[in-house]
């Protein structure tokens, strides 16, 4: 198992994964909690920093390996469903939301594997749809996690001049991600249809 700057960091993502859930366990004697929801929503942050900085440092470093491939893909989506999770268990996401989600994920990772395996992985490549809808889950997640109204006026001294109400934007982009998902699946098993009717021929 190849060891370097990238897979550190990939690692280090899902060692995180613990600390959005965990937070949530402590008692209210130790972290109200605003000060819970702000410790998720950083951590979260700095998790999906993570997620950019070993693609990154992986091309530029020239480390890119196969087991890093195949590692990241997997802390993305062990974050993603150990936040939605939580956030269903505080009953600010709906279920069936997360359902939506955590299934396409779960689908199209299917899909590719199956894909690879005959030889027309390019086919189901990630393109700016799924791109898309990734920003619009990760900008969201933590705001649902912070779930509260954000103050950007008390870092210049102009404190409750205006304040973002985060918890409704984050409830807006976790909708708008899910709707992707779905779009975004089928447009994923129209590529990957003419492959699947023929070896549903052979059968």
């Amino acid at each position: 198992m190849p060891f370097n700057l990238p897979i550190f960091l990939t690692w280090l993502r899902i060692v995180l994964i613990p600390l959005i859930v965990g937070v949530f366990y402590l008692p209210d004697g130790l972290l109200g909690p605003s000060s819970k929801n702000g410790i998720a929503c950083a951590v979260f942050i700095l998790a999906a920093l993570t997620d950019w900085f070993d693609g990154y440092l992986a091309r530029k470093l020239h480390q890119t390996s196969a087991f890093g491939a195949f590692l990241d893909p997997v802390a993305d989506k062990l974050m993603v469903t150990a936040s939605l999770l939580v956030l269903v268990h505080l009953a600010r996401l709906d279920a069936a939301i997360a359902l939506v989600i955590v299934g396409r994920e779960i689908t199209i990772s299917a899909l590719r594997e199956w894909m690879a395996q005959i030889g027309a992985s390019k086919s189901v490549a990630v393109n700016s749809l799924g791109k898309i809808k990734t920003v619009c889950q990760m900008v969201a997640i933590p705001m649902l996690l912070f779930y509260g109204r954000l103050d950007p006026g008390a870092l210049f001294g102009q404190a409750g001049r205006f304040t973002i109400d985060v918890r409704l934007w984050g409830g807006w982009l976790i909708y708008l991600a899910a709707f992707l998902t779905i779009w975004s699946m089928l447009y994923y098993m129209k590529l990957a249809w003419p492959q699947i009717r023929e070896r549903t021929r052979e059968v």
